[in-house]
């Protein structure tokens, strides 16, 4: 992250605005919405600038800017269609110590301005630190049509009864709930649609009820959320909506850093990742881990990379929430085997290929693995493999012993459907030794339907492109 949005309280500070056309008016239009007192240096105003001055929202100055007018100045923006006086200006902010936005200059930019999407007192802001500003304008028009005019009154609404809740519901956590059902229940849909007499009763009703209910302690729930295989376009609308209800969330190393951000800031965070043959928490330990802090009363999300119940050990998570009495919700995932598959063009079932498909673990017991060895061998299906990137060698040595096809097709897909994808393929008999490289995560294909991947991957989109060819032998065929 390259900046830190912040909003500054800027009702009655000063702003010096150097320019006077297109670009100086844009800047002074959200200024003077935002309360600040705005000084224009420009030898002439445009048509905009000249209705701001006319209706005494700005301050002309025809004379360039010196030093002594940058006194008592908060910010400093230069505007101006001529760099030059650009280009003084931010010399003289710099002397000064004042904040500077050089307007299509990033180099010469301590802060930016963001594309807003007033709904006030909500507002959005949306930038791109300059590097698009076209994509910045589509994103906020997205925002425009997809956030109701509503939301402002929604917003206001709440603040108004802020002293009020926080004096009756004393415990934050109580008070999350609170505000949570307040946003997503019949106070914000009264509202929507302009009852704000029954919105208000219902409000004293839910006061009224949190009061009685202040020293009852909250009932814990347990989210089994499926993140996917990594990207975070893949998560599920239901998933999103609870990883920001949740007030602790579990996560493992298969969860990257573009999923986390994802759930509720103040969400307390837990890490309880495991490495093959280096269980840093035993599952048992999870387990109960999950039922302890559903007792004390909170809504404990427990992300799992593809899905909870695929190799995911969600099952014997759900067990010791049953048997504890513990309320929990399972939201599937994206398998690994699904999205890396997809991403990688690569279909795991085909009519003229493979009319089914197995799915196992290459981890097993006392660390080697433990297959059906003449199941996975039949022909016109498709094996795929999770976790068994470090036993390679010995898996295909046994499917080679079993009646495998030697130049059957196969390929190991690592980071999955994330930036770094990386996709090996080469007939069987040679993939430990075109993959012996590779690192986990890293998923494990076999069957004739990889030698479609040079058909279907480039309609993927896949990232990267040359640099994400298929790397190793080519399939036999």
């Amino acid at each position: 992250m390259n900046y830190l949005p912040l909003f500054f309280t800027m009702k009655g500070r000063r702003v010096l605005i150097a320019g006077g056309g297109l670009q100086a008016a844009r800047k002074a239009d959200l200024m003077v919405r935002a309360g600040c007192l705005v000084t224009i240096h420009a030898p002439a105003l445009n048509e905009d600038l000249a209705h701001f001055m006319a209706d005494g929202k700005i301050t002309h100055v025809a004379q360039p800017v010196a030093a002594t007018n940058l006194n008592d100045c908060f910010l400093v923006v230069g505007a101006s269609e001529d760099m030059a006086i650009n280009d003084d200006l931010h010399a003289l902010a710099k002397t000064a110590g004042i904040p500077i936005n050089v307007v299509d200059r990033p180099e010469l930019c301590d802060f930016i301005l963001p594309a807003v999407v007033d709904r006030s007192p909500l507002l959005i802001a949306v930038s791109s630190g300059g590097a698009a500003p076209l994509l910045t304008r589509i994103i906020k028009s997205r925002f425009e049509t997809m956030i109701p005019a509503a939301y402002g009154r929604l917003a206001e609404f709440a603040g108004s009864y802020r002293d009020r809740v926080r004096q009756t519901v004393t415990k934050a956590e109580n008070r999350l709930r609170f505000w949570d059902r307040l946003f997503d229940g019949p106070i914000a849909e009264s509202l929507f649609s302009g009852q704000e007499d029954q919105a208000s009763a219902l409000m004293e009703s839910f006061l009224e009820d949190a009061a009685k209910d202040e020293n009852t302690e909250p009932e814990g729930e347990v989210y089994l959320v499926g993140a996917g295989p990594g990207d975070p376009d893949l998560l599920t609308f239901r998933a999103l909506r609870l990883m920001q209800k949740a007030d602790v969330v579990l996560y493992d190393r298969l969860i990257g850093d573009g999923i986390l951000n994802l759930v509720r800031r103040d969400a307390e965070r837990i890490y309880v990742g495991k490495l093959p043959k280096d269980h840093i928490v035993p599952q048992e330990d999870i387990s109960q881990m999950l039922v302890r802090l559903a007792q004390e009363g909170k809504r404990v999300l427990r992300l799992k990379g593809g899905d909870p119940f695929m190799f995911g050990r969600g099952g014997e998570e759900i067990q010791a929430l049953a048997e504890n009495g513990i309320p929990f919700q399972v939201i599937p995932g994206v398998t690994a085997a699904n999205g890396s598959a997809a991403y990688a063009g690569i279909p795991l079932t085909h009519r003229d290929h493979a009319q089914s498909c197995v799915f196992v673990t290459g981890h097993g017991k006392d660390g080697k693995p433990d297959l059906n060895w003449d199941h996975l061998t039949q022909p016109r299906q498709t094996v795929v493999i999770y976790m068994g990137l470090t036993q390679l060698p010995e898996i295909v040595a046994g499917l080679l012993a079993h009646g495998a096809r030697p130049d059957i097709p196969a390929a190991v897909i690592e980071n999955g459907t994330r930036a770094g994808q990386k996709v090996t393929t080469s007939p069987l008999k040679d993939l430990p030794e075109a993959a012996k490289n590779a690192s986990s995560p890293a998923l494990v294909i076999i069957g004739d339907v990889v030698q479609l991947r040079d058909k279907l991957s480039w309609f993927k989109g896949e990232t990267g492109g040359e640099a994400q060819k298929e790397v190793g032998l080519r399939p036999a065929g």
